[in-house]
């Protein structure tokens, strides 16, 4: 049993490891558009970013970084960017976050040619960013019964996922069905005053054809 879970486990960790690693190149340009990178975080969660560039500061490229959720809360934002770099904070809220890099290029040198950053980057949340080192270190784990932590760990993230999900369905289906109810009210309402209006027209014109003594 604890050879099954160890295999698990380690499968797990390395879906995981694959599906968080990224390579990507960022043109550079005198006015470049940043290139976002998007993921989905919950609240009060840790997140580890970790960036691995080419090239060097003065290399005629500044590659930026900026860090931000959807809501507007800016986790990071550092200029002219090279090397290795970790970056760790905590979600605010239950929201998307967008990792984007902006390479402008220095005015002497000439746009026509086609320069470019390459950018290794991986995201880490919740369980997984996690120093399982430490935690082993700390309350002197065996390598299995650390594993079987991390396995817990995630299956709680799992399940407050799913928790959230549900939440968000059935305030999604409220508003749905009170959008219904006011539309149904409102075309209930608009019915009558067509049938209303009508009425109006058809005495205001027997009234006028009496006048004019048509009828």
């Amino acid at each position: 049993m604890r050879s099954y879970a160890y295999l698990l486990a380690s499968v797990l960790a390395f879906f995981m490891a694959i599906a968080s690693a990224l390579h990507i190149e960022v043109a550079s340009s005198q006015n470049p558009a940043p290139v976002c990178i998007r993921d989905f975080v919950q609240e009060e969660q840790l997140v580890v970013v970790s960036i691995k560039t080419d090239g060097k500061v003065g290399d005629g490229q500044r590659l930026d970084l900026h860090i931000v959720d959807s809501i507007g809360n800016e986790y990071r934002r550092k200029n002219d960017i090279a090397g290795t770099l970790k970056v760790a904070f905590t979600s605010h809220h239950n929201a998307a976050f967008d990792v984007c890099f902006t390479n402008f290029l220095d005015r002497k040198y000439n746009e026509n040619n086609k320069v470019f950053r390459e950018v290794e980057l991986e995201i880490e949340s919740g369980s997984a960013a996690r120093d399982w080192n430490a935690v082993q270190a700390a309350e002197k784990l065996k390598p299995v019964e650390l594993e079987l932590r991390r396995v817990q760990e995630l299956t709680t993230e799992i399940a407050n996922e799913l928790q959230y999900l549900k939440g968000r369905e059935e305030r999604m289906r409220d508003t749905n069905e009170s959008t219904n109810a006011r539309v149904q009210w409102f075309s209930i309402g608009v019915i009558i005053s067509l049938v209303g209006l009508g009425v109006w027209q058809i005495q205001y014109l027997r009234h006028y054809f009496k006048i004019k003594h048509i009828i």
